[in-house]
């Protein structure tokens, strides 16, 4: 079976409205880096967007194939991604900065993360905290 060495096996995939604005933004709010860009002007068509040894993946909503299988970006509801953060403090001061919605403050939880849940400007939901499960550890 796999070891909590190996590269990530999961990699979110968004779509979004203007991609090409939201990777400055998700750079700039949360630290992402950029891996990868594919595209053509302001249509991107696959980017990877770097956080610690994890990525996410996405691209420019389109009316293709895939695009009918995920739908349209919004607050549709059931999109979230969960970020695990060595500081949620400083995350949520440059996710406030960068004009995040907060949908709940800072809280420390009873299972011991500090997090808090923000909403990006177009509508997929993340929440950033200190629970940092390792896929090689055994569940508490």
């Amino acid at each position: 079976m796999s070891t909590a060495n190996e590269a990530p096996r999961l990699y979110p995939a968004l779509r979004y409205r203007n991609a090409a604005g939201m990777i400055d933004w998700l750079c700039d709010a949360f630290g992402f880096t950029v891996r990868a860009r594919y595209g053509e002007g302001d249509v991107v068509h696959h980017a990877e967007l770097v956080f610690g040894a994890s990525m996410i993946m996405l691209g420019t909503a389109r009316d293709d194939d895939y695009g009918k299988m995920v739908g349209e970006p919004g607050a549709g509801g059931g999109k979230s991604i969960y970020v695990a953060v060595e500081d949620a403090d400083a995350a949520y001061a440059r996710a406030r900065k960068a004009g995040a919605t907060i949908l709940q403050e800072l809280t420390d939880r009873g299972y011991g993360s500090r997090e808090f849940i923000c909403r990006d400007p177009e509508g997929s939901v993340w929440s950033f905290g200190t629970y940092w499960p390792k896929a090689g550890d055994a569940a508490s």
